[in-house]
């Protein structure tokens, strides 16, 4: 499955920080690689405030000598946006 360029609704579920190691289990089953650039392009027209909280909106942070060296993921319901190794669960449809 393609990390999706285009979705119809999406809403932060929930973080890393909110949820048991169970249920992070549960979240990320299945998960595969996801393509970080479609993903934080996805929160920035979705999710403006995410995106301001996370510093998305910012110059890259490559050009500021750091980086998120994260890898994000997906699901069959969810994007996973890691940021300071915190899991952003994103439920889409």
């Amino acid at each position: 499955m393609k990390t999706p360029v285009r979705v119809n609704q999406i809403y932060l579920e929930c973080t890393r920080a909110d949820i048991t190691a169970r249920k992070w289990d549960q979240l990320m089953e299945g998960a595969t690689h996801a393509n970080k650039r479609a993903i934080n392009a996805i929160v920035r027209a979705e999710l403006a405030e995410l995106a301001e909280a996370l510093c998305l909106f910012d110059k890259p942070l490559k050009d500021l000598s750091w980086y998120n060296p994260y890898n994000y993921f997906k699901t069959n319901r969810h994007l996973v946006l890691v940021h300071s190794s915190i899991e952003y669960f994103l439920r889409f449809n």
